[in-house]
């Protein structure tokens, strides 16, 4: 009987798992007449390389001083001289220019292999460091609202997870409308509220504001799951609990912090794991609604593996991301497992 399931997850999951991990160490692309060849680990290499580079004010060599620019700044030498064929830095050779800092007269320069997968990781990184808590946090909380005995409460509880069953390609669609920068109704609405006041903001095409724009649509869609999941945890609590904390004149945060949270950590396990796989998965929102622009600022982990793996072909390059983000995925899940485990 488990037959047929098992087939389909040895073609579908563990053949593509074992194949991940193979192609990453190789060169292979997706149409290529050249044979694969074995590579080692030069594509994680390129891809998780980091360096850093000093640069010195560039010296008038008949004064002896600074030479200044238009604006009366310093001047420095290009990135590229030093990463450009320099046989005195044959280790930053390919490496790009990813963060600059100025301190006193010296520029320090964060150069890395590849500066659209570190932004990629980086991006992913904060989405779930912002993610899991705020969505597992107001999951528990409208879970509590809707947990009370009250008339039309199952009204509540239909409006909050009505966005879950939406496809996120819909969802992604209809607020790339809302968050337009000329006739958005989040700008019209933040306008009328502020009688015209509020200047128009271009949510999506603007680096600063588009990846929080993109938390705020991951969380409207998928709270009202979790919202069900801390729902049936809080229903399999044992209302003689409450009863007794009635009966010892315990507050309402005093019943919450003694029964109901102890009596949701199961709950609350199964909870941040899967809100943690979800949040570092990051992909439809990116690919519904700006394509990890602008400027790379919405970049994540899986849209680049899928972009490399197909769109530029690079098999080899998108098996090697699928590999970072595994073991990426494996050590939080294990962190969280540490941290969540059962303390005598």
């Amino acid at each position: 009987m488990a037959s047929p399931a098992l087939f389909l997850m040895i073609v579908f999951l563990i053949v593509p798992f074992i194949m991940a991990f193979y192609l990453g160490f190789t060169n292979q692309r997706l149409i290529s007449p050249n044979p694969t060849e074995w590579v080692g680990t030069r594509n994680f290499a390129r891809l998780l390389k980091i360096k850093t580079l000093s640069l010195d004010p560039i010296i008038d060599e008949e004064t002896g001083e600074p030479i200044l620019d238009e604006e009366g700044n310093l001047t420095y030498p290009r990135v590229r001289e030093f990463t450009r064929n320099n046989p005195d830095y044959p280790e930053l050779d390919g490496m790009q220019e990813w963060i600059s800092r100025d301190f006193g007269d010296s520029r320090w320069v964060l150069l890395s292999g590849d500066v659209v997968f570190m932004k990629a990781l980086i991006n992913t990184l904060i989405f779930a460091l912002v993610i899991v808590p705020v969505q597992s946090g107001i999951g528990l909380l409208l879970a509590v609202l809707v947990n009370q005995k009250i008339r039309g409460v199952n009204i509540f509880r239909t409006i909050y997870f009505v966005p879950v069953v939406v496809s996120m390609v819909v969802v992604g669609l209809l607020w790339r409308f809302i968050y337009d920068g000329q006739n958005g109704l989040l700008n019209n609405i933040l306008g009328f509220l502020t009688f015209g006041a509020f200047e128009a903001i271009d949510w999506l095409g603007n680096p600063s504001t588009a990846l929080p724009a993109i938390m705020g649509v991951s969380i409207w869609q998928g709270v009202g799951f979790h919202m069900i999941i801390w729902l049936a945890g809080l229903q399999t609590i044992p209302g003689v609990l409450y009863e007794a904390a009635d009966v010892e004149g315990a507050g309402t945060w005093d019943k919450f912090r003694y029964v109901t949270w102890p009596g949701l950590r199961p709950t609350a396990i199964f909870v941040l794991v899967t809100i943690t796989i979800a949040a570092f998965s990051l992909f439809t929102q990116i690919d519904t609604m700006t394509r990890g622009g602008p400027l790379d600022a919405t970049q994540s982990i899986i849209f680049q593996m899928v972009i490399r793996g197909y769109e530029k072909q690079d098999i080899a390059g998108g098996s090697a991301i699928t590999v970072i983000f595994f073991i990426l995925v494996l050590v939080v899940a294990m962190v969280q497992r540490y941290v969540t485990r059962e303390r005598e």
